[in-house]
């Protein structure tokens, strides 16, 4: 006799970046007693929701289905008390997407990745309020215009960027793109299981008197401000996160750092940083935007308005990222250069600092 209803546990993770929503979908399956002997692709298809055969093969050769803790092929036959876990890739879906010719700053390109170095000031995809002029609308006219795009169980009509991972739309640097359905599911368990290396360049308000430091805390939307996001210490509410940082250059009032993110929740870097004391410098959002820190001189208020008005957003930009190919299974690491709007605000921060120190 076979069983109908296996235990199915389900839950949702934000690994996907700072900028995120559901990107993944884990399932945790224990397969009933009394289970009939039944090849693994075919178990999966008919227990879980709104995933095609396609999408589930694709899943399995990525490794991202697991039976007992080992990787697995399609023709497994599943067997009772196995259990089955299980990383689907979800990239947001958007039936009004529209191809727009937007210049993208593409740093690599193959059959099976793009690497886009993000502006600041662009959204990665669209939503409410942003309904045109994202990344992901740009990546359509790209995609649109290649002479020919591998997209693997489907048609050149079907491609669809795949995200993997987002960053804010005022925050700066390397995004990954998938462009076939592999792809995107071998990517995304690598960001599911935090192999990947993601380094972010940040400047602070404040003087971060350690030279490196790990701030762990539990992040969820605030109670107060459902915009924003804050951390709740008592490990009960919203989701662990983990941020390493390290102090590159120390300016007085602010301090230039590397964040090393461990997970990835949405605006982690942003809110451990003012958790501790250290708002980014121009976060609106998180009030960095005034003066934290420094003087009430009259020539120092010009300063930081000279400031601001060079950088007028979270000065934050996604630096490195490093993850596995998903065909030659090489690794891969990139790096882009910190824009030039934090450029000029380091460069301003650090001549004032100098400056200051001479007159002492």
């Amino acid at each position: 006799m076979q069983a109908t209803d296996p235990i199915i546990h389900e839950e949702y993770n934000e690994d996907a970046s700072e900028e995120n929503s559901e990107l993944y979908e884990h399932k945790r399956i224990v397969v009933d007693p009394g289970q009939a002997q039944e090849r693994l692709d075919k178990f999966i298809l008919l227990r879980v929701f709104n995933q095609s055969r396609n999408k589930i093969q694709n899943t399995i050769d990525a490794g991202n289905i697991l039976v007992n803790d080992k990787v697995t092929k399609a023709n497994y036959r599943v067997k009772p008390g196995d259990i089955i876990t299980a990383v689907f890739a979800h990239p947001p879906q958007n039936t009004e997407l529209i191809a727009e010719d937007i210049p993208l700053n593409i740093v690599y390109e193959d059959d099976d990745i793009i690497l886009i170095n993000k502006n600041p000031g662009m959204v990665v995809h669209p939503g409410v309020g942003n309904h045109s002029g994202t990344m992901v609308n740009g990546l359509l006219h790209h995609f649109k215009n290649l002479p020919k795009l591998t997209q693997k169980n489907k048609t050149d009509e079907d491609a669809r960027p795949g995200l993997v991972h987002r960053i804010d739309k005022h925050t700066s640097g390397l995004i990954v793109v998938a462009k076939n359905e592999y792809a995107i599911n071998f990517l995304a368990k690598q960001f599911a299981d935090h192999s990947t290396k993601r380094m972010y360049t940040a400047l602070v308000w404040g003087n971060v008197k350690e030279d490196e430091g790990t701030v762990t805390g539990n992040i969820a939307r605030s109670e107060k401000d459902r915009k924003i996001f804050t951390v709740y210490p008592d490990g009960e509410t919203g989701k662990h996160a983990v941020t390493h940082y390290k102090v590159i250059e120390r300016f007085g009032y602010v301090t230039l750092i590397q964040c090393r993110l461990e997970t990835g929740r949405t605006h982690q870097i942003r809110v451990h940083m003012k958790y501790i004391g250290h708002t980014l410098f121009a976060d609106g959002e998180y009030g960095g935007d005034k003066m934290l820190k420094g003087t009430t001189h009259q020539k120092y208020k010009q300063f930081f308005n000279n400031c601001y008005a060079q950088c007028p957003r979270q000065a934050l930009h996604a630096t490195t990222l490093g993850f596995v190919h998903p065909t030659t299974g090489k690794d891969m690491f990139f790096e882009a250069p910190i824009p030039a709007d934090m450029i000029g605000a380091i460069e301003k921060w650090r001549n004032y600092a100098n400056n200051s120190m001479s007159e002492e």
